[in-house]
């Protein structure tokens, strides 16, 4: 993790709260790339109990890239600033699995591939036990 890092929670960079915050902790992060693990709890959405559906990878890479685009906006605007940014376009989606099953950690790494003033397009990776088993592009809008 970033020594810059150290001094937020997930709640400084994120606007995510309670039951929407999935993603558990920050491995390692600047203002390009993050990379963050997750694990998989029946509070999550998209869970039959057992499992979760793999579109919820795509939430895990817009939080992921949240990080280093949240990361970007402290350092530019500060931490009280705005923390509100759309997902706006999955340009691709890859799943790999039928589903992810609950107490498994997978581990999303995302970065940004094109950024035009607020626009974002990024590039996440999602894996379970070093395995692929994600692939998205996202397009993101920053307020």
């Amino acid at each position: 993790m970033t020594s810059e890092l150290t001094h937020y929670t997930l709640e400084d960079i994120l606007p995510h709260r309670g039951k929407m915050l999935l993603i558990d902790s920050i491995v390692e992060a600047d203002e390009n790339c993050a990379v963050t693990t997750t694990l998989i709890k029946p509070s999550f959405p998209l869970t039959d109990g057992k499992s979760v559906q793999p579109l919820i990878m795509v939430e895990l890479a817009a939080q992921t890239a949240g990080v280093c685009n949240g990361l970007d906006r402290i350092q530019e605007k500060g931490i009280d600033s705005s923390k509100m940014g759309w997902l706006v376009g999955i340009k691709r989606a890859r799943f790999h699995v039928q589903s992810i099953a609950m107490g498994m950690i997978v581990q999303t790494r995302s970065e940004n591939i094109h950024n035009y003033d607020r626009l974002r397009e990024v590039s996440a990776v999602v894996t379970l036990q070093g395995e692929v088993i994600g692939e998205i592009i996202l397009q993101l809008y920053q307020m």
